[in-house]
């Protein structure tokens, strides 16, 4: 298996999008990334920030104060890849009407 593809599953799973563009906004605390991707589990979160930390995507700067803090930020990489991850996010979003009359065309000529 190619190592790029393995990449390319972490920036376009399901929550690695949704992360990478709340990031692209600013930088977040956990509980309030959770909030702002909505939907997403804590352990789903936690697992796809670590993804995306260890691939150089998100910096994690844990501050030594009580109660704790940390925050996430992207880094250069990661602010390279939202920027292109996004674009195909906003572009979804346009496509959908014309993808449902795809779809209904087809489902159409099966039935």
């Amino acid at each position: 298996m190619c190592p790029s593809r393995l990449i390319l599953e972490h920036v376009t799973s399901r929550w690695g999008v949704l992360v990478l563009a709340a990031l692209l906004e600013r930088s977040y605390r956990f509980s309030e990334l959770r909030r702002a991707v909505g939907g997403v589990s804590e352990k789903m979160l936690a697992q796809t920030l670590r993804t995306l930390e260890r691939d150089g995507f998100v910096h994690r700067d844990a501050k030594p104060v009580i109660p704790p803090r940390v925050d996430y930020t992207l880094t250069p990489l990661g602010i390279e890849a939202a920027e292109q991850v996004w674009a195909l996010a906003r572009w979804t979003e346009h496509q959908v009407g014309a993808v449902q009359a795809a779809r209904e065309a087809y489902d159409g000529a099966r039935a």
